[in-house]
Parts: C-alpha cells; sequence; structure tokens
C-alpha cells in the first residue's frame, strides 16, 4: 500500500498527527488483558492508529493529533516507551451499577521529546488515549485532532446538535454514514454498529478542557470538534449567557497537565453496553472522604406543576405545599423534596420569594428526616457562590440542582469543578441540569450525584412532536447511560399511547404504558432519582407506590438480560439488601421475551410482578400485578404492548 508523506509547516506544531493511509516507520501494539481487543499505534511524522476486535476491524485509518503554540517546527521523536498493566478492584462511593468494578488494563505510553506523551489503554471492553504535556509556564493547546474512519454502510445511531450552544438533549437519527451527510454537528456519546460491534465513542475525566464534540464529513469519517475559549460574552436574563466570539485556542494552561481521556467502547452484543464503566474507569479518583453521601429517591414539584387536589390549602409555591410534599416524602419513604424554579427571586439567589420561609421548611425537613434540594441557574449561583452555599448549609439543605450551563468550553467546564468541589466542602450533593454528558465527574467528586443532559420527561409537558416517546427511550440505555447517571425524570401516572398523547402543563402524561414508567426504575440509572408526578396522583395509586417506594436507587451489582439497540431491553439488578429487580421496556412495538432467571443463586423465591394489563393496548394506564414462586431455574415470559414495559422485585421466599 502506498504510504503519503505528511509534513509538517507550523511553527506553532508541538505535535501534529495526521493520517496515514499506509505503513509507518514504527508500530507499538497494545493488546487487551484477554488479548481480543488490540490497538496498533504508528509513528513515523505522523500518528495513526487501528483497532481490532476478535480479527474484526473496527477503526482504521484513524489519526490524533494536539498543538499548542509553545514549540518551533519539528518531526516527531519518540524519548522512551514504557509499559504497565494493572489488575485492581474499584469500590465506588455511589454504587450506581455495581458496588465492585474490576479495573484490568494494558497500558502504553510514549513520551516524545518535546514535553508531550500520549498514553494508551486497552480493556477487554473498550480502548482510550489522552495526551500529556510537561510543560512548565503559560501555554495555549491552539488544536487537537481525531479524525474516524469507518465504512460508509456502518450505522450510527446521531445524537445531532445545532450548535455548541445546548443542554445536549439530543434526539437520535438511526441511519448509515453515507446517509448522514457533512458537517452534522454531534454532542457525545455517539453509538455506532461497526462491523456487527457496538462502538461507542465519548470522554472521560473532563475536568478544564474544553468538551470533545464529532462532526461528520462524506465518505464515513467523522472529526472531533471543541468550542474554543470564549473571548465576548454576554449574560441575557437570569441563566443565559452567549457567547459571541471565541479565541483562536481551545485552552490554556500555566502548568503540567491531564488531558481528557478520549473512550471507545466496544460491545461484542448490545447487552454489553449496560455493563461498561469504562468512563467511571478513567476519571480521576476522590481524594477526600465522601462517606456522607446519601443516595435516594426525590420527590419534584416542576413537572406536575405543584398540582395538588383534594387539600385544604392553596396548593403552589409556598410553605404549606413544600411542608405537604415533605409529609408525603417522609410517610413513603422517599429521601428528598426539590423546590424547582420559585423558591426565589430569579433576580438574586439570596433573596426567598414571599411565599417560601425557607428556615421553617428545612426544620420541618430535619424533623421527618427529609432533606431539600434547592434548584438555581448557573448564572445566579456563580454570582453569589460561597454565600448561597454557606447560606444552603446554615438551612440544612442536603443537594443543589444546577441548571442552565449550556456550554462546555474551558471557561463553564471550569464552572462544573468547582460547583462540585465547593459543594463538597458543605456536604452538598449535586445534581446538573442543562449540561453535557456525564464524563466521570461523579468519581472524582461523588457528591455529584446525577445529570441531565439526556432528551427527557420533562419534554412531556410541551413536546408537541411526540419525540419523547418510547422508541427514544430504548435508545438511551445504550448510549447516554454508558456515560453516566441520567436524570430522566420518570414516575408518570397519567399514561397514554402515542396516538391519544396531547401535552399538558398542568397534567402531564407520558408517552408508554404504566409498567414502562415502572420499568424505569430499574432500568435507568440515577442514583438520585425523582419521582415527577403530583403525590395526589400517586395516592390515587398505592400498588404502583408499593413499588416506587421500594425500588433503590444504587445497586449491589447489575445483570444485562436480553437486548437490543432502539427495541427492548431487560436487566437485572440485585439490591443491597440482597433483593433482585427486573426491569424491561419495548419501543413502539409490542413484544414477549423469555427472561431467564439463572443469575439468582439456589433456593425458592417470590416475584412480584407489574405487567401491562388485558386492555394496556387501548389504556396505557392498565397493567396487572402477579405474585408466583421462581427459582434459578425459572422462564419468565414476559409480555408487552406497544410502549409497554415490566417491573418486578424478587425476593427469598
Amino acid at each position: 500500500m502506498r504510504r503519503k508523506k505528511i509534513y509538517l509547516r507550523t511553527s506553532a506544531l508541538l505535535v501534529l498527527i495526521m493520517l496515514s493511509t499506509g505503513t509507518f516507520a514504527k508500530d507499538y501494539i497494545l493488546h487487551s488483558p484477554d488479548h481480543r481487543v488490540s490497538v496498533t499505534i504508528g509513528i513515523s511524522d505522523s500518528i495513526g492508529f487501528n483497532v481490532i476486535m476478535d480479527g474484526k476491524s473496527i477503526v482504521k485509518q484513524a489519526k490524533i493529533a494536539f498543538l499548542t503554540d509553545m514549540s518551533a517546527d519539528k518531526r516527531l521523536k519518540v524519548r522512551k516507551v514504557s509499559r504497565s498493566s494493572v489488575n485492581t478492584v474499584l469500590h465506588p462511593v455511589v454504587s450506581q451499577k455495581a458496588s465492585m468494578i474490576a479495573d484490568i488494563y494494558n497500558q502504553l505510553r510514549i513520551d516524545f521529546s518535546d514535553r508531550i506523551s500520549l498514553e494508551w489503554r486497552a480493556y477487554d471492553n473498550g480502548v482510550s488515549w489522552r495526551w500529556l504535556s510537561n510543560i512548565k509556564g503559560e501555554y495555549k493547546v491552539t488544536d487537537e485532532v481525531a479524525e474516524f474512519m469507518f465504512n460508509k454502510k456502518d450505522v450510527v445511531w446521531y445524537p445531532g446538535e445545532k450548535s455548541f450552544y445546548s443542554g445536549n438533549e439530543p434526539k437520535f437519527t438511526k441511519c448509515t454514514l453515507e446517509n448522514l451527510g457533512a458537517k452534522k454537528l454531534a454532542c457525545l456519546p455517539v453509538l455506532f454498529d461497526i462491523n456487527g460491534v457496538k462502538v461507542l465513542i465519548t470522554e472521560a475525566n473532563l475536568l478544564d478542557y474544553a468538551g470533545m464534540w464529532l462532526e461528520s464529513s462524506i465518505g464515513g469519517k467523522l472529526r472531533a470538534v471543541f468550542p474554543h475559549y470564549p473571548k465576548e460574552k454576554e449574560i441575557k436574563g437570569d441563566r443565559d449567557e452567549y457567547v459571541h466570539s471565541r479565541e483562536n485556542f481551545i485552552a490554556w494552561y500555566s502548568s503540567p497537565t491531564e488531558f481528557p481521556w478520549r473512550v471507545i467502547a466496544l460491545a461484542r452484543e448490545d447487552k454489553d453496553l449496560l455493563n461498561n464503566t469504562l468512563v467511571y474507569q478513567l476519571a480521576t479518583p476522590a481524594k477526600d472522604d465522601f462517606a456522607w453521601v446519601k443516595p435516594g429517591k426525590a420527590l419534584w414539584d416542576w413537572w406536575n406543576n405543584c398540582n395538588i387536589y383534594k387539600v385544604d390549602f392553596k396548593a403552589g409555591m409556598n410553605t404549606e405545599t413544600y411542608k405537604y410534599l415533605i409529609d408525603f416524602a417522609a410517610s413513603n419513604g422517599l429521601e428528598y423534596v426539590v423546590l424547582d424554579e420559585g423558591w426565589y427571586d430569579l433576580s438574586d439567589i439570596m433573596k426567598l420569594s414571599r411565599d417560601i420561609d425557607m428556615d421553617e421548611l428545612s426544620a420541618y425537613g430535619r424533623s421527618k428526616n427529609v432533606g431539600l434540594v434547592l434548584w438555581c441557574t448557573w448564572v445566579r449561583l456563580d454570582e453569589k457562590l460561597d454565600e448561597a452555599l454557606k447560606q444552603f448549609s446554615k438551612w440544612g439543605i442536603k443537594a443543589i440542582k444546577v441548571d442552565f450551563m449550556s456550554r462546555d468550553d474551558q471557561e463553564m467546564v471550569g464552572f462544573y469543578t468547582r460547583v462540585s468541589r465547593e459543594a463538597a466542602k458543605y456536604k452538598l450533593l449535586v445534581d446538573f441540569h442543562g449540561c453535557y454528558k456525564p464524563t466521570g465527574l461523579y468519581r472524582t467528586y461523588p457528591n455529584v450525584v446525577t445529570f441531565e443532559g439526556v432528551y427527557g420527561q420533562e419534554q412531556c409537558k410541551g413536546d408537541r412532536d411526540k419525540a419523547i416517546n418510547p422508541d427514544h427511550n430504548l435508545i438511551l440505555p445504550f448510549n447516554r447511560m454508558v456515560a453516566g447517571p441520567m436524570d430522566y425524570t420518570p414516575g408518570a401516572m397519567e399514561n397514554a399511547h402515542k396516538q391519544e398523547w396531547y401535552p399538558n402543563w398542568n397534567e402531564p402524561m407520558s408517552i408508554g404504558t404504566r409498567c414502562h414508567q415502572l420499568a424505569m426504575y430499574v432500568v435507568y440509572e440515577s442514583p438520585l432519582q425523582m419521582l415527577s408526578d403530583s403525590p395526589t396522583k400517586y395516592l390515587a395509586e398505592p400498588e404502583c407506590m408499593e413499588f416506587l417506594r421500594t425500588v433503590p436507587t444504587v445497586w449491589k451489582q447489575t445483570i444485562p438480560l436480553d437486548c437490543k439497540v432502539g427495541e427492548y431491553v431487560s436487566i437485572a439488578r440485585q439490591a443491597f439488601d440482597g433483593q433482585w429487580y427486573i426491569g424491561c421496556m419495548t419501543n413502539s412495538d409490542s413484544r414477549e421475551l423469555s427472561i431467564k432467571l439463572d443469575f439468582l443463586p439456589e433456593g425458592e423465591y417470590q416475584i412480584k410482578i407489574w405487567k401491562d394489563g388485558i386492555n394496556a393496548t387501548r389504556n396505557a394506564k392498565d397493567f396487572s400485578i402477579e405474585t408466583i414462586q421462581v427459582n434459578k431455574n425459572t422462564v419468565l415470559p414476559v409480555q408487552m404492548v406497544s410502549g409497554g414495559g415490566y417491573a418486578a422485585m424478587i425476593r427469598k421466599h
């Protein structure tokens, strides 16, 4: 094969890696621990890489590059190459998928003569790389290149975006790469079907850099793009800061730096994506004691618009309503109540709304062992961060929900890190909304318990396109959820099929069945999980509340069962008390599954099942409950209607 020579022509170059379509002057091969995945890194006057899994070419003729403003023109010169292996077990502070994570990989580090290093890791379920600099003094990263070449017939679920200004709430276009077109922007993660293997591209350990996005080109090529450092900005209102112009660099530093990991997760079967924890494994470990972090479920006011009735007070954003919510949470074992938009004057986070007595509410919450979660816009929080956190701590607030950041340039990424660090000092949990995808911040700061960054159920209040539907819901576990916890905000008690659904602000409904909603509490991962509907609705549904008050938000172990991206999912999870839960969901197609219970230990068990009712095809709210005896040899028949679901609890008999 003909080798294409690429010359380095810029005095701003530290390291430039351009595409090589042939052999390299020097190849470095890194194998996964099981030797079924390998990455070949070729270095000449450029660097490229190929990834192979089980003999199949997954990523080929890829190129990567890293440029700063510090170096004169020079060819790449390898100074040192080192290899290492790691085989250990991680114990997450917040057990999102499992209480133990096997962290096993082989590592290759290449140090160049110009104070830059390239580090690779190969896992049995993916590969990753990152750049490191040992530059002292101030310097700027002017560009980073990552280009991927796939076949035109390969399939992608593309999370299209219009611009870098986004809350990263994409809908997904499934198509071949040849039909995707050029210059289509996408937020991460991006999921592909390459040669029969599911491939997910994302990033990890984003702490002080700009977020990585992808942009399409003709012919199956995609390249990384980054929002450059903001230059001219303008705050409009209480929540939006627009960037009118940007600098000619991505990020700047004044000391040696470890840059984010670029992650290529691999799955032979669709279900393997559900147990992939590479983003967590690659994140910086927490340095402090976070044993105080308390996951749990939260009653959420905004989605149902505080629409409480059959009470003797006027419901709304007032002290009496929130005391009622606290009472409901306490009586149902819910750990938190959210005070969303309306508790403070939107012009000043330190100015309470006239109908809210926070001293009274916080004292009442403490008496009921229910914590309060305060929503705020990032603009107002950033204006008075230290003052606000001190006041929240004085009130005894347990968590903050920070919203509308809508950017991930270096400056905004720094805001996430700063808020996470400062909130931890006051033992405050953090829920980021209007945010980019998780990149492992929940490992570095375990008080960061969940993220939005998803086209979630809040859209049911007004999505006239009906895009928040079961087909969309059945993609999320396989792409967005691989990145980390997902605050989709389930729990709707008003349910309708797509043809009957309509937007309703005060009494919103979901598309899909009641059991589709219940199953989300097992399928969707969020250590701070919401109950989005009104207490009045839940009081009318005691059989559903039996499940919702019991299902945990953190898990001892996770066992994916039968899955297909965009079509159906079934998963088993074990709680820390030993009880097992099963969640199954289907898209707009009705479906029958057979679920083997061979993951159960020996013995006899009782399973309680919430399943689509006999009339669920007509009325999405219809469900039935049954209790049967099972053991590890049992095969459960699961029947779901269009947009349906199935949820179950298994306990030792």
